[in-house]
């Protein structure tokens, strides 16, 4: 059974290797070799070689003869074969000879035809490299000349464009290597340029706002014609100049590039815009490269930080800036010119900066404005320079109002520094009222022609017909103080009038405002002043007349005043709302203080000649001629003549009071010498003395010193000490006791405890005089106790309370 399986197995082994490629029947020997059966497979392959050689043999014998005629006729084409190669060299030598001119053309055809594939190639390409070389030149033209702009696009074309249609180059490797490198150079330079521009809009900023505030300026005056938006281009030529200004605008770096133009031979009547001032290219460039590099928001956010960091150091007032006008000036016109820029900014450019970015910016220069101005507008103490700070202060407000900024808080600042205006003109105004009383002479004013008649009347409205019937030279009631102080009044109305030009205040809040400030004036300033010029020291009674009289011209003058501010604020004096003067008031005051000093000063000199006084009060009785006065008396009384001739212009109240101010203040006088605890013994030849000199005052009273008095009203004033010494010079006690506490009483002014008094002295100076022990004191005293005991208890009631 083995057996078998090995001789099938042998037998495809041989077929296997009969049928299969030489090459591939090495793993099937290898099976043989790796098998037992060796010696019996190398029989079977020996028969196996044994038959097919007998197949080849009979196959050979088979075809034998076909194979010798194969051979026999291919000897006899050798032959012929033999015979058409010597044909075909020797047609080919011919051919050859033949050829070679014509080969030489073709070779050089094939020449020309490669020269004019490589040429038509060359020019092929040349016709894409050429464009980029010229665009890379142009690039290279445009980076000399600084136009960043139009290089920035040629770049793009150039990479995106040209480079791509040229191939592969070294140099365009190399062009493409350098775009990004260029792109950043564009971009720094652009940025620098931006640096400059912003540091030189920083430098000039207060160049810009002059500009653009006188033009404000100039439009305010042009009353006839509307008010346009100041220094600013239409919409459409400011647009256009902005799209030129980032393409076409590449001029080397030069001052119009750093931002700021000469506007000096601009026409006056035209009205210069921002784009007239400053050339805004360096932004609208830097924008577009910015834009077109995808970096907008970057340059937007850039351009935004710097300009805040520059307003805040333009809103950054110097110290100083409240001593002069030009600080105040530069300051301003630096605000004016950040903002112009950015509003112009706001209008030529895409967003670069909004509406709400401006408004934020405005908001904060507000706040910092207005505290600024608050804080050294309180330092001012020149009523000119806060004028002239009022009135930039409103050109600043109309001209950045004319750009669409609101300044209602800027009116409302200048509202509150009114009040400080008014309190500076008042210190003012005090200092100008003392110089003109320090200077006044207190003396009616001579007028000798015409002329200066009507100067004076042209100051002050004076109206008295009798005055002007008097013949030439004639005097003035006033003192020069009443023109001068009337014309001061004027002046300060008028300072009043200029702060609230152009605060867009209506009439009436106008005319409110001025007659609020004239009544401190009055009420604070001149009451002051007139206080301090009656109460100072050595103010005669001359002076303090003329006071009284000044003051009744300038309180008649008052209602001129109120139509003197109706006419130019156009309110009605009547109107509702109107405030009312206080002139009459304040005038009243000065002139009651006055007439309150004049009977205090005519009381003190009274005082003086008093003390000259020098009686003798244990002088002996007088013989049968009439006594003296003294002289002090004497001296007195012609004081007072003197004096009260005077008073004739004052009203007659006045004089009147003063006249009878002084009888009294000597009769009162008179009486505390008479009663003065320090003389304790009076004879009856003193008190015929003083009764001398008491006639001597009844003689001035009855003589009418003043004009106005009814009858013997002025004597009334001395009734008390005349009552007193009658009763003792004619010793007329029995009348007087009779008669006490009766109304019909002849000594009815006696007051018992003086009587008792000036008797107990006169006891005195009779008991140390004549007898020691007189007991006529005492006998007396006692007679009175006994027949009139209520008269004794007066005296003791008086005597004690």
């Amino acid at each position: 059974m083995a057996s078998v399986e090995t001789a099938a197995e042998h037998e495809r082994i041989l077929r296997e290797i009969e049928s299969t490629d030489t090459n591939c029947i090495g793993p099937t020997l290898r099976s043989v070799y790796d098998g037992q059966e060796h010696g019996l497979f190398m029989e079977k392959l020996d028969v196996r070689i044994r038959n097919h050689d007998r197949e080849i043999e009979k196959m050979c014998n088979h075809h034998f003869q076909g194979f010798v005629d194969s051979i026999t006729e291919l000897l006899k084409v050798r032959g012929e074969a033999q015979k058409l190669k010597s044909q075909v060299t020797e047609t080919n030598g011919r051919l050859q000879d033949d050829g070679k001119e014509l080969m030489g053309s073709m070779e050089e055809l094939q020449k020309c035809r490669v020269q004019q594939r490589n040429i038509a190639s060359t020019i092929d390409k040349l016709s894409h490299c050429l464009p980029v070389l010229e665009m890379y030149s142009r690039l290279q033209e445009q980076m000399r000349a600084k136009r960043y702009y139009p290089a920035l696009r040629t770049l793009e074309l150039l990479e995106h464009t040209c480079l791509p249609r040229a191939g592969q180059y070294r140099f365009c490797s190399i062009m493409a290597e350098n775009i990004p490198m260029l792109r950043t150079q564009i971009r720094d330079t652009a940025m620098t340029q931006l640096r400059d521009f912003l540091e030189s809009i920083r430098k000039h900023s207060d160049k810009i706002g002059e500009t653009a505030i006188r033009q404000a300026q100039m439009q305010r005056s042009l009353d006839t014609q509307p008010r346009a938006p100041i220094g600013r281009r239409s919409r459409k030529e400011a647009a256009a100049a902005a799209a030129d200004g980032g393409g076409q605008r590449g001029s080397p770096v030069s001052e119009q590039d750093s931002g700021i133009l000469d506007v000096e031979d601009e026409e006056d009547d035209e009205v210069p815009g921002a784009q007239d001032l400053v050339d805004f290219s360096p932004v609208y460039r830097c924008l577009h490269i910015y834009t077109v590099l995808g970096l907008r928001d970057v340059f937007e956010n850039y351009y935004r930080k710097q300009r805040r960091k520059q307003a805040r150091l333009v809103l950054q007032p110097h110290s100083n800036m409240h001593e002069t006008l030009e600080g105040y000036r530069r300051y301003f016109n630096q605000i004016v010119g950040f903002f112009v820029v950015e509003d112009h900014v706001l209008h030529t450019t895409q967003g670069l900066v909004n509406r709400a970015y401006v408004e934020e910016l405005w908001e904060l220069a507000l706040s910092k404005l207005i505290a600024a101005l608050r804080t050294h507008s309180s330092y001012c103490d020149n009523p000119d320079l806060v004028l002239d700070l009022k009135n930039l202060i409103v050109l600043f407000a109309d001209t950045l109002q004319g750009y669409g900024f609101p300044v209602s808080q800027l009116f409302d600042m200048l509202l509150e520094m009114r009040e400080q205006y008014g309190e500076i003109l008042l210190k003012r105004w005090n200092v100008t009222f003392r110089q003109v009383l320090d200077q006044d002479n207190f003396s009616p004013i001579p007028v000798s022609t015409e002329e200066e008649y009507k100067h004076y009347t042209a100051q002050f409205p004076l109206q008295d017909p009798e005055l002007d019937k008097l013949p030439f030279p004639k005097k003035l009631p006033f003192s020069e103080f009443v023109p001068k102080v009337y014309c001061q009044l004027k002046e300060f109305i008028y300072a009043c009038l200029k702060y609230s030009e152009d605060l867009h205040l209506s009439s009436t809040e106008v005319d409110d405002m001025i007659r609020k400030s004239t009544n401190l004036l009055l009420t604070r300033t001149l009451s002051h002043c007139l206080q301090y010029a009656i109460k100072k020291k050595n103010v005669g009674l001359a002076e303090l007349v003329q006071v009284i009289i000044n003051t009744t011209h300038l309180e008649q003058s008052c209602h001129f005043l109120e139509e003197f501010i109706s006419n130019i604020t156009n309110v009605p004096p009547d109107s509702a709302n109107a405030t009312k003067l206080y002139g009459t008031s304040t005038f009243k005051d000065a002139r009651h203080a006055a007439e309150a000093e004049i009977y205090t000063n005519l009381n003190a000199k009274i005082d003086q000649f008093l003390q000259l006084a020098n009686y003798d009060w244990m002088a002996a009785a007088p013989g049968g001629g009439a006594l003296e006065a003294s002289d002090y008396l004497v001296d007195l009384i012609a004081f007072l003549k003197s004096t009260f001739s005077v008073f004739t212009n004052l009203p007659g109240k006045v004089a009147q009071t003063a006249c009878m101010s002084a009888c009294k203040h000597i009769s009162t006088s008179l009486t505390e010498l008479l009663l003065d605890p320090e003389v304790r013994q009076i004879s009856i030849g003193a008190l015929h003395q003083l009764n001398a000199d008491v006639q001597e005052c009844e003689g001035f009273a009855r003589a009418g010193p003043v004009a106005g008095f009814q009858g013997d009203t002025l004597l009334l004033a001395f009734s008390d000490l005349r009552q007193l010494l009658e009763l003792f010079t004619q010793w007329d006690w029995s009348a007087y006791l009779a008669d006490y506490g009766k109304p019909s009483c002849k000594y009815l002014r006696v007051n018992p405890h003086t009587a008792l008094v000036l008797l107990e002295n006169i006891f005195t100076s009779v008991s140390t005089a004549l007898c020691p022990v007189c007991p006529l004191r005492r006998v007396l005293t006692g007679y009175l106790s006994r027949k009139y005991p209520l008269l004794c208890v007066c005296v003791c009631v008086c005597s004690h309370g």
